[in-house]
Formats: structure tokens, sequence, C-alpha cells
């Protein structure tokens, strides 16, 4: 029996673990109840701005639930804000975001398909561009547009609300983001729209321009919670250096799933894999009895979403690794390599840095070049291979312990390295990062 043919309740069970609100659960029923019925999939899209060309944990958590509508035998839509991410949704800011240029959103776009279909199925997958109407909006359409929403709405946005009463100036172009948003939810004549907690007042807003277009049902909203990151604490960011990549290698993403809390683990569970809820339910229990050990549980929720991006063989692999590095503090084997190398003139650059060794077999990108003086104080070349992104944060490494050259602990910030000869060497900064440095 297709999937889409599961008795209803069977459907929205599936579809409702995990979620922080489905805004309406009696109209998402019925709408599943309509296409039982005709037979006639729901149209359910998840719209993105691709703002950064990664995507990390925090992100697969709403597209997992895509893809769960997929499963079902819905029409999954990926929307790719192109026009939208050059206008900057301002939620969550307290200052105007500034705008992305045509080429840095082209180039974040095609980074995001290739690893969006690591989540959803390529081939019935359905990707839209928002510029595709947007960006064919007459002066005209867009002075209708904002003709049916009012102001003071739109001013009960919470970090509008609270950027007016600190004074903070709000730019008119960021009012009219989400009705240009809601637009989309008008041309794609969606029945659902999915969206991280944060998103909900747009989301909202777009239901309401929905039923102004004349659409006769406006669409269901179901948003997913926001996934805490490493530290524990605040939401899972790149800019917080507390995620995890879907494109890090194996090794890497393992190392750093195993380094969550205890109790954050059970959170990524619920979010990140498809263990049945009474599976979890039970794990938590024997983890709580002291039948199962937290490490053994966190060794399972590592493997299950390293396999799910990586294979199986590789997940292994990387479970074997980590024992051996963390449990036994033996050096790493997959760690990423490193790249300098010198030129005819007698000068060295890097041509291969941490960060892109880890992307540049996926992604197309170029290895990264830089020149560089010989001798170099380590702190300084940790900077230039993106290891890590200051002088200062790596003179904070050092002078903490967590920097080690072939296992042996660097402890003066103003150590440095000799570039002379071809050597390789085990580098290892803080907790989760390894590299082999090898110099040519």
């Amino acid at each position: 029996m297709p999937a889409a043919f599961k008795p209803v309740d069977e459907q929205f069970s599936y579809l409702k673990r995990g979620s922080a609100e489905i805004i309406r659960q009696d109209e998402l029923k019925a709408k599943l109840e309509n296409s039982l019925k005709t037979g006639k999939p729901l149209r359910v899209y998840l719209g993105v701005d691709p703002t950064a060309p990664d995507i990390h944990l925090g992100h697969t958590v709403v597209l997992r639930k895509l893809k769960h509508f997929q499963d079902l035998g819905h029409t999954a839509i990926f929307l790719i804000g192109d026009f939208s991410a050059m206008i900057g949704d301002p939620t969550g800011q307290s200052e105007t975001r500034p705008p992305l240029s045509r080429e840095q959103v082209d180039a974040n776009a095609k980074t995001y398909l290739e690893q969006v279909y690591r989540i959803l199925d390529r081939e019935k997958t359905e990707v839209r561009y928002n510029s595709e109407w947007l960006g064919k909006l007459s002066s005209y359409e867009v002075v209708r547009l904002c003709g049916h929403y009012r102001l003071a709405r739109m001013l009960e946005r919470e970090d509008f609300r609270s950027r007016l009463e600190k004074n903070q100036p709000i730019s008119v172009h960021e009012l009219l983001y989400p009705l240009l948003t809601a637009y989309d939810a008008v041309m794609l004549k969606s029945d659902v729209e999915l969206g991280a907690t944060e998103q909900k007042f747009n989301m909202l807003v777009h239901r309401d321009i929905q039923r102004e277009y004349g659409l006769a049902s406006a669409q269901a909203v179901l948003t997913m919670p926001i996934l805490v990151g490493l530290d524990g604490q605040r939401k899972m960011s790149k800019s917080l250096d507390n995620y995890v990549a879907i494109s890090d290698p194996p090794g890497e993403m393992y190392a750093k799933l195993m380094s969550i809390s205890d109790e954050l683990m059970w959170s990524y569970y619920e979010l990140l894999t498809d263990f049945a809820w009474p599976t979890i339910l039970r794990l938590r229990d024997e983890v709580r009895t002291g039948v199962l050990h937290p490490k053994k549980a966190k060794m399972e929720l590592a493997h299950n979403i390293v396999a799910g991006f990586c294979g199986e063989a590789r997940a292994k692999g990387a479970a074997l690794e980590w024992d051996r590095v963390f449990s036994k503090r033996e050096t790493p084997e997959l760690a990423p390599e490193c790249h300098i190398e010198r030129l005819p003139q007698g000068n060295f650059r890097i041509s291969r840095a941490y960060t892109d060794t880890q992307t540049d077999s996926r992604s197309g990108r170029s290895p990264s070049s830089a020149d560089i003086p010989n001798p170099i104080k380590w702190g300084r070349l940790l900077v230039l291979l993106k290891v890590v992104e200051s002088n200062a944060e790596a003179d904070r490494l050092i002078k903490q312990g967590g920097v080690e050259i072939d296992g042996v602990r660097v402890e003066d910030v103003k150590r440095e390295l000799h570039l002379s000869s071809p050597a390789q060497y085990w580098v290892r900064a803080g907790k989760k990062k390894f590299l082999r440095l090898i110099i040519s």
C-alpha cells in the first residue's frame, strides 16, 4: 500500500513527532483526510534563504520533517529564497541584516542543494526559486500586496517591537520581508509550510495572505524546535562554533556528537534520528537506572547520525577512530590532511587548509593558498590553516594546553615551526580537531 494511503491517524502521529506546534491540528488532519479521499498528495514546502554555504544539524531538523511528508507520499517542495535572501529576514536580529549579493546567493544555493539531497529524495523533490515570481512583481503589485496587511500587526512581531522599545532602527524593506515570502505561499498553493519556531510569525502572515489572495484553504503550519548546539546552552550556529556540519568528515562529526552532555543527547535522539519514541524512552530509562552506560547510548546516537550522512562503513570507522583517540589517546588515522608547499622562488604557501580538506572533494571548491613566513609561530599557522579564527584564539588555546604536536603539548605561544625540510606532523587543536600537516 502506498505510504500516502496510510490511515490519517497514523500519518498525523508520525508527522507530529518532535514538532513544537501545529497550526492548526484540526486543519492538518482535514487536509490529510482530503488527500486520502482524493488521492492527491499535499503540497508541503520549506523555504530556506541561502545566507551561508554550509548546512549543519540544526538545519536538518526541519529538513527531516519535510522528508517525513515525502516518505508518506506527499509532494516535498524545497524553496530556495534566492530573491528574499537579498532582502534578509530580520528574525532574531537586533539590527538590520546586511543584504547579500546575487553572486553570494547563487554560490550558497548551489552548495545547499548538494547537501540537501543527503536527506531528501532527489527524484521526488520539487525545487523552486522565489525569484521566479518575486523578481517579476511590478511596483503596482508590490503596493497591492502591502495593502493586504496592517502595519500595527506587523509591529506585533517580537523583534520589531523590541527594537522600537530600544529606539533601534527598522528599515522599511524589513517590513516587506514577511509579505514577499507570503507571496511564495500564494504562488506555490501550499497546503503545509514547515519552519523553525522562530519563523512562526512569518508563517502566520503567509496564511493570512493566502486567504487575501482567494485560496479557499489556507496552509497549515508546522514548527520544529530549535536544536541546541554542542555547548548545551545556545542554538546551534556556525558563528558560535557549537555546530556539526553535515559535510564534516565522519571522524570529526562523531567526535563532536560524543562531546554533548548526557541530557542533551535525548533531544538529539528525538530530532535527528528515526528511533521510535518507545525505543528512546526505553534507552533513557536504562541509562537512568544504570542498566546502560550513557557513553554507550551516546555512541549509538553518534553512529546513527554519522551513518545517515556518510554511510555505515565510514560510521564504524569513525567510532573506531574516536575510541583510539579519546579512549586510548592514540593518534587518529582519519584526520584531514593539510599541505604546505615550497614554491620555485623559495617562499612557502598553504596549498590546502583544514576547512578545505573537509569540503573540497564534495563542493568543488579550489584549495586555499596563502604565502607564509619561514619560520612561523604555531599559533599563527593554526589561523592560516583555518583551524582557529584568530591569533588571540590560538594563543588562548596554547596557554590552556589545547595544542599538541606529535603528542607533545605546545606550552609556549612563541614556539615556531621551521619549514626548510620536508616533514609531517600530527596536530591536535582542542578536543575535537585533528590534522596531518605535510610540508613538501
